[in-house]
């Protein structure tokens, strides 16, 4: 009655129900136009594509595509396309949080950049990370793709300059005096090209909006514990300032697929003694999760 020309019941139908999914790469990744998939199978069809060419120069990753993981790459995709657009990844260790990211970002064309951990690693290692990534996206122009977990969080400290990046993208004491001269010196002319009065303060303020525009934040925490929770009291960008994905556990078809394809390989005997094999790796699962919570 509010909106009688809009069609729900296809999407709502008990039986061959149209998929209510919207992505960038609704026929290939190179032609990045965004409305919806009108089959999951051809939405199946672009990402295994977009992996097996993601597997071609990178390290491979082994995933299997799942409707719940392809609809996860479908918003990670389109939060970091918008301006300013950062997401935050809510999931148990192994939900696939950190894979689903990176083929994001290559469907994206952006660089995915994170830190590397070491007994040494300080807050000025951090600061030095973060000018590279600030040189890359603001002066270089190229996409980049800060990936950070909550493991690689080893100083509480990590995270101011984190949610000074995320609310505005200024972090105030990241950059001495004779490199911001410097920063404002390489952007000058693009400020001219863009119809700007070239003063330091607009050639700043210019060098971060590029930032905003180039440089996107993938957080992938885990919900278990209090680090979660007291994290985003103390530094309310980390929730404020991003969209949340949530990861819920996997359903028990994905289970199925996952379990079906990593025994491919194996000689499991008669093809009914494949199946019940196959059939029973879901069910553990879910016996498993289900003793636990008990």
């Amino acid at each position: 009655k509010i909106f009688p020309s809009f069609p729900t019941a296809k999407y709502y139908a008990s039986e061959n129900a149209e998929p209510l999914v919207f992505c960038h790469f609704v026929e290939s990744i190179e032609e990045p136009i965004y409305d919806q998939i009108t089959s999951l199978v051809n939405m199946s069809n672009v990402l295994e594509d977009a992996l097996r060419e993601y597997n071609e120069t990178n390290a491979t990753m082994d995933l299997v595509l799942f409707e719940d993981a392809m609809k996860h790459v479908a918003r990670i995709v389109r939060i970091i396309r918008n301006e300013g657009g950062h997401a935050l990844l809510v999931g148990v260790g192994g939900s696939g949080k950190q894979s689903l990211s990176r083929l994001a970002a290559f469907i994206c064309g952006f660089t995915v950049v994170q830190i590397v951990i070491s007994s040494t690693y300080s807050i000025n290692d951090l600061k030095d990370d973060l000018k590279a990534m600030y040189h890359k996206a603001g002066l270089k122009e190229e996409g980049v793709m800060f990936l950070l977990t909550d493991s690689q969080i080893t100083n509480e400290r990590f995270l101011i300059y984190i949610n000074d990046l995320l609310s505005s993208g200024n972090i105030p004491d990241l950059f001495a005096n004779d490199e911001v001269d410097a920063i404002v010196n390489s952007v000058t002319n693009r400020v001219k090209a863009a119809g700007i009065v070239p003063e330091r303060k607009n050639c700043w303020d210019f060098f971060i909006s590029e930032i905003r525009k180039n440089l996107h934040v993938c957080l992938c925490f885990s919900p278990v514990g209090d680090d979660f929770r007291n994290r985003a009291r103390k530094f309310p960008a980390l929730v404020n300032c991003t969209v949340i994905d949530m990861f819920q556990p996997w359903p028990k078809d994905a289970l199925y697929s996952v379990g079906k394809k990593f025994l491919r390989t194996i000689d499991l005997g008669s093809d009914q003694e494949r199946d019940v094999i196959e059939r029973f790796l879901p069910f553990s699962f879910e016996a498993v999760n289900k003793a636990t919570v008990e």
